[in-house]
Formats: C-alpha cells, sequence, structure tokens
C-alpha cells in the first residue's frame, strides 16, 4: 500500500468544524454588539428595532 492510500482522508475534520463553528458565532456575538451600541432611530434607519435581533 502506498502513503496516499493508507492515510486518513480528513484527520483534522473536528477542528476545522470547530473553528467553523466558533468563527460564526463570533461573528454574530460582534454583530450584536454594534447593534446594542446604536440607539433606536439608528435601528428604525437599518430597518430594526431591538426585538429583531435578539
Amino acid at each position: 500500500m502506498e502513503f496516499h492510500e493508507n492515510r486518513a482522508r480528513r484527520p483534522f475534520i473536528g477542528f476545522v468544524l470547530l473553528w467553523k463553528f466558533w468563527k460564526a458565532w463570533y461573528r454574530q456575538h460582534q454583530s450584536r454588539k454594534a447593534l446594542d451600541r446604536m440607539s433606536d432611530s439608528q435601528l428604525k434607519d437599518v430597518g430594526l428595532n431591538r426585538d429583531d435581533y435578539r
């Protein structure tokens, strides 16, 4: 058996999935922080209110 036939196809898939989950969570967290800093009138300009993103 050759080396490329015997090795695992995706040895780090667990780490990749964890990284993607963390990255998505972090982006959502940053967006919520930015929206929390906005006033009600700024949120209305964007077309949101406080209940829409919580």
